[in-house]
């Protein structure tokens, strides 16, 4: 397409707001978290929802919902106060290549964030610059393998540093951090803010994004990340990844 930078922030602010609506939570992983008001509850249901994001909408929401059931609908609790024996409940959980070590390691490694953190929001935003919170991903990622861990489940938490755009942390921090009147994502963290943020980057936001010249590279990677992030900036500077749900909405529902 060849429109202005203009035409085009119009164009996405419309789409924006045709999408960021609460009927968009119903079928969205998103929905997950709202099921919960304690913060604890939200953020870990939110990292797992978030984490199981990839293949079918209602499958993803289906396994998600799956798995906070087999945490008593409880996910805080059962992360803190879970003994060996109470993990034998994921025991046949699967979603695609996400298999029960993988589940259970994620309840070991968010315990011993929460024990040894201020909190989950801390290991992002203690690294994260007033720039980017992309630092701050790399520090999540070292600090969720900071204990002895199955060498398969490190494919299901995206590095930065290796190249990834880390479009399911991307998302979830979305979630996490940003806040307006729409209702949709849940803005329960203060310590990041939108400015910082990164659109979450996938086969179907970065196809639109490259017809609307918003990237040139081809790859989705950190470096279309980057790029992406750059011109939603130029088009919003405080809040640019409110553009998600445009990008997203605009390649799943209307096949741009």
């Amino acid at each position: 397409m060849d429109l202005s930078h203009d035409e085009i922030k119009a164009f996405l602010e419309e789409k924006t707001g045709h999408y960021n609506q609460p009927d968009f939570i119903h079928d969205d992983p998103i929905s997950i978290p709202h099921q919960y008001s304690q913060k604890e509850d939200i953020e870990i249901a939110g990292f797992f929802a978030a984490t199981l994001s990839w293949g079918k909408r209602e499958t993803i929401v289906s396994n998600a919902r799956r798995l906070m059931q087999l945490m008593g609908n409880s996910p805080y609790d059962f992360v803190m106060s879970h003994r060996t024996d109470d993990l034998r409940k994921l025991d046949k959980f699967i979603h695609r290549t996400f298999q029960p070590a993988d589940a259970k390691y994620f309840i070991r490694a968010l315990r011993d964030i929460y024990q040894r953190h201020a909190s989950l929001e801390e290991v992002f935003a203690s690294s994260a610059t007033a720039e980017s919170v992309i630092p701050g991903i790399i520090h999540f990622h070292q600090t969720f393998f900071s204990i002895s861990h199955p060498l398969r489940t490190r494919k299901h938490v995206s590095n930065p540093a290796k190249g990834s755009p880390a479009k399911r942390l991307n998302m979830f921090l979305r979630w996490m951090v940003r806040k307006d009147k729409r209702g949709v994502d849940l803005g329960i963290w203060n310590r990041l803010n939108p400015a910082q943020l990164s659109c979450p980057l996938d086969l179907h936001s970065g196809n639109v994004a490259r017809k609307l010249k918003l990237i040139s590279v081809r790859q989705n990677n950190l470096k279309a990340l980057r790029e992406l992030d750059n011109s939603l900036r130029k088009m919003d500077p405080y809040d640019p990844v409110k553009y998600d749900f445009a990008l997203f909405g605009l390649g799943i529902f209307e096949k741009f």
